[in-house]
């Protein structure tokens, strides 16, 4: 099962899409009008492709013999999340990469892969509900330089909606989570190595009714015609005394010198992550250890950190983070 399936009850008749995956082998399922309720896992089943396209043939049917008895219905589940990134395997030697969709919306998208410092086009175009767009191939012994994957990505369905922001993501495969992320795809409906883009909850921002698709499109395609991008490698070391961050330190307050140098640590992070670094440290200094405090609490809740501990201790004894990235 992944998010964005077609399922029901296994002991009654609703029906529903698969929204979250919940603690205790549980799945919460959105039913109709958006209300979603916590199922266990085993008391739902998927509805195949073939299965659910009979059946919207049925209703169709049933409503054009007797569109006087209809009663109007509520409004059916809308899958809204579901967009994967999939590597299928063609032989123990190469693997297809593709972009699926696995939601109820149409999207645009672009996707190109970024490795020494240049970003190179792999595809653009529209994904439709369930399909699937191949994007290119990779060698399993070139794993550790395979690029890092960047995705752009906008949501469009007729009639009003509320609009989710665009999706930007970028993947850099490790093989700790890689090897651990093997499962059947949905849509292509093969085993593969499955990452979710949409894992985090939609991020939705209100627009007019009238958006047009077309211009949309448009508006998308016409992005991926720019130049090549260089996006900027960190240091492998990177100092935020604020004397090394600012010309004149005296000029500001202690709160807007923490928050320079929270910035500069994020902004370095975000960069590491992005370039596919294995680990990159931040000179903090010893002083009261708020700094070194509140950069430890952000990399505990950063996902693509393995690990952080003090570095260079001959150097800067306790005043030094070395963070080891997934």
């Amino acid at each position: 099962m992944n998010i964005g399936d077609k399922v029901r009850l296994v002991h009654g008749r609703e029906e529903g899409i698969i929204y979250a995956f919940l603690p205790g082998n549980v799945v919460e399922i959105e039913i109709e009008d958006g209300f979603r309720i916590p199922v266990l896992r085993n008391e739902v089943v998927t509805i195949s492709p073939v299965e659910s396209q009979r059946m919207q043939k049925d209703r169709e049917l049933v409503k054009a013999s007797a569109k006087s008895d209809v009663i109007v219905p509520r409004n059916a589940p809308f899958a809204e999340k579901g967009i994967y990134m999939a590597f299928v395997s063609i032989n123990d030697k190469s693997l297809t990469v593709h972009l699926v969709n696995n939601t109820d919306w149409i999207l645009p998208f672009t996707a190109s892969s970024v490795g020494n410092q240049v970003q190179t086009g792999l595809a653009a175009g529209v994904l439709l509900p369930r399909q699937s767009q191949k994007l290119t191939e990779v060698l399993m012994k070139d794993f550790e330089e395979w690029p890092v994957f960047d995705f752009n990505i906008l949501y469009f369905r007729e009639g009003k909606y509320t609009l989710p922001q665009p999706l930007n993501k970028r993947i850099k495969c490790r093989a700790q989570s890689f090897y651990k992320s093997k499962k059947k795809a949905p849509v292509l409906d093969k085993e593969a190595f499955v990452y979710q883009l949409d894992e985090e909850s939609l991020k939705k921002e209100l627009i007019p009714s009238d958006i047009d698709a077309a211009a949309l499109k448009e508006s998308m395609l016409r992005g991926t015609e720019r130049e090549e991008v260089k996006v900027g490698k960190p240091q492998e070391i990177v100092d935020l005394h604020i004397e090394k961050l600012i010309e004149d330190p005296s000029r500001i307050s202690k709160d807007s010198i923490v928050k320079t140098q929270l910035n500069v640590f994020e902004e370095n992070l975000e960069k590491a992550i992005a370039n596919g670094m294995e680990e990159i440290t931040f000179i903090h200094g010893a002083g009261s250890g708020a700094l070194k405090n509140e950069l430890h609490k952000r990399l505990s809740k950063n996902r693509h950190v393995a690990y952080f501990k003090d570095a260079l201790k001959d150097k800067f004894g306790y005043g030094a983070t070395l963070v080891k990235i997934k």
